[in-house]
């Protein structure tokens, strides 16, 4: 139990320079399966992920966002939203959403890996999350509310 609350303890915001250390596409995986693994309201999983490790697509993602950020992140992950109405009418997707992005953060660090995480940022009136998806052929009935640059920095936590 100490190593879990050191590792909730330890987690923070990367915000250094990126190594051009690849990320393991299997580790992508581990990290999109935490976030899947988040409880969801009324279980009507409304989260989707999309894992980028492509130089050519990072680039063009990271060209929308202003103030430039993580130029050099050899990965990272997106993380959509569905507005699905579930119980009495309510929808839970910023409940769901919340509780995947922490599982991740979790995730990320407990793999050897540091991150930052941007959602106001791309959430804005400026519509960054909107041009993210349009890169990424994302559907009109998704939003992108969240994304992670994800750095391989130092040893295994757990």
């Amino acid at each position: 139990m100490n190593a879990f609350l050191e590792l909730i303890h330890s987690r923070h915001s990367f915000r250094g320079e990126y190594q051009a250390v690849p990320v393991k596409r299997e580790d992508l995986i581990k990290i999109m399966q935490a976030g899947i693994d988040a409880p969801s309201g009324c279980n009507k999983q409304t989260t989707s992920f999309i894992a980028i490790d492509d130089p050519q697509i990072l680039k063009q993602l990271l060209n929308v966002i202003d103030p430039p950020i993580g130029q050099s992140a050899p990965a990272a992950i997106c993380v959509l939203t569905q507005r699905i109405y579930a119980y009495r009418d309510k929808c839970f997707a910023i409940q769901d959403y919340s509780a995947a992005i922490e599982n991740m953060l979790l995730a990320i660090i407990a793999l050897g890996y540091e991150s930052c995480w941007y959602e106001g940022h791309i959430t804005d009136e400026d519509q960054i999350g909107k041009k993210m998806a349009h890169i990424l052929n994302v559907p009109d009935d998704y939003e992108l509310v969240c994304f992670y640059q994800l750095v391989f920095q130092k040893k295994k936590m757990l």
